[in-house]
């Protein structure tokens, strides 16, 4: 197989996906969840009539138009990409999924279109109820395209609803295929994970403007709001991902086994907290455990047993290590906001958040952990569905097109570059905006400056206030 600087064409494939994805999933997982949190403060506005709910809805509605024009951008990469990289894949499955991404297209695309011009640009143009449903029903259209994406994604790791002719997948009932059995828990956990990475933005920005001493009624609301979602939904995240868990171990056992670096089924399993995977050796270095923990958070018996790396043959095992570091860090990422969650609603409760200083300063930083638990998660599960592709049915080396390495790596290194240029000046648009504020726009004909790139002028304030 053609190789450059040794590293093989499935394997560049591979990165660039890797690569494109990292960069698309952050922006509409932030559009899912700051299209409900705009209809919140729209609805809310509509039945209190406070004038702050009304700034923050217009405020974020502006960096909103600018994440869903990034994730859409990066987006249709993607699209592009599963041709010219991945064309055994789409022979094999595209009878199967194509369907789905046609109904993404024709629920959820159709109704953000309809609507979506009236959210960012119709404040002063229609009455307050008409373009509060305008949010709701953005809100309702993101929502739908991922339910649509995550159940073609689920179907990847836990096909159902299907038989095979020839070796191609031919849909017989799609109920099956849409409702197949890991998609309720993949879809919940993803739609908690939206929520919970823009509550930590919205508190994050909330403990910015307060530290600096601006904008105070619109700083207390955003803490309030995004620290009582993160109170809320940040153990709810591990419930469901305790259910989801246990939903893998029964249909991707290996995947299990690499998350907990468990290489064989010798009696009840440690919860291995730090180690070394050695995937040649088939063994652990330098491991910390905590005896039966594992049993018992996998199985809920102190006793329980489950499958070892070593009871599967050793092509069909995916790569450790990145499976288990990353599971370590989405789950230490979360333990760390359920407690400034939690904390933080005590020093809201106490009345004390605005005194401590050292938790603005910490919390003003932390919109990044959202996104960075959200990344990890996803190394958990798609590195930890390998060596598949859509699981027991088509293996990733199988997927790919015949296209050369070289060709794959000079079309890599132009994504690199070109989506650090693009992506760049888009985070640095939604950085002027924040640091110019939320501020107040009464009734009036709609300008120029209501436009969403308009916060990010050069006169539009400091980007990052001390």
């Amino acid at each position: 197989m053609e190789t450059v600087f040794g590293i093989e064409t499935v394997l560049l494939s591979r990165i660039q996906f890797a690569f494109t994805i990292g960069f698309h999933i952050v922006f509409p997982a932030f559009s899912i969840g700051l299209s409900a949190y705009i209809a919140t403060l729209e609805v809310i506005w509509l039945k209190t009539g406070q004038p702050h709910f009304h700034t923050l809805a217009r405020f974020w509605t502006k960096i909103f138009a600018v994440s869903f024009a990034m994730g859409v951008v990066s987006g249709i990469v993607m699209e592009y990409q599963l041709g010219t990289n991945w064309s055994r894949f789409g022979q094999v499955v595209g009878n199967t999924l194509a369907p789905l991404f046609a109904y993404e297209v024709l629920t959820a695309f159709f109704l953000e279109a309809s609507f979506l011009g009236v959210m960012l640009f119709g404040w002063n143009r229609f009455p307050p109820w008409l373009h509060t449903m305008a949010s709701v029903f953005v809100a309702l259209g993101t929502a739908l395209s991922g339910f649509w994406i995550l159940a073609a994604n689920s179907w990847m790791h836990t096909p159902a609803g299907f038989e095979l002719r020839d070796g191609i997948t031919y849909p017989v009932s799609w109920l099956h295929v849409i409702f197949n059995p890991s998609f309720p828990y993949r879809f919940v956990h993803m739609m908690v994970a939206t929520y919970i990475t823009v509550s930590m933005v919205v508190a994050a920005t909330g403990a910015r403007y307060l530290f600096a001493g601006r904008y105070p009624r619109e700083a207390m609301t955003m803490l309030r709001m995004g620290l009582g979602m993160l109170a809320l939904l940040a153990p709810l995240q591990a419930l469901v991902g305790d259910l989801h868990g246990l939903n893998t171990l029964e249909h991707q056992p290996a995947k299990v086994a690499a998350i907990e670096a468990h290489w064989e089924d010798t009696g009840p399993a440690d919860l291995v907290l730090f180690a070394w995977p050695d995937m040649q050796g088939e063994r652990n270095r330098f491991e910390i455990a905590v005896p039966h923990l594992g049993s018992l958070i996998l199985t809920h018996e102190w006793n329980g047993r489950f499958k070892g790396l070593r009871e599967f043959p050793r092509d069909q095992r995916p790569p450790v290590a990145p499976v288990f570091f990353a599971f370590r860090v989405m789950v230490g990422l979360g333990l760390f906001m359920i407690a400034v969650g939690w904390f933080g609603m005590w020093l809201l409760w106490r009345g004390r958040i605005e005194g401590q200083r050292w938790f603005l300063r910490l919390l003003r930083i932390c919109w990044p952990v959202g996104f960075a638990a959200l990344l990890a998660g996803w190394v958990v599960t798609e590195v930890g569905r390998q060596p598949w592709i859509v699981h027991g049915i088509l293996r990733t080396a199988d997927a790919s097109s015949p296209v050369g390495a070289v060709e794959v790596f000079i079309s890599l290194a132009l994504f690199v570059l070109v989506y650090f240029v693009v992506f760049s000046i888009g985070i640095w648009y939604i950085n002027r905006m924040i640091g110019k504020g939320p501020e107040a726009q009464g009734p009036g004909p709609e300008t120029l400056p209501n436009r969403p790139l308009a916060g990010a002028r050069p006169d539009g304030g400091e980007a990052v206030p001390s």
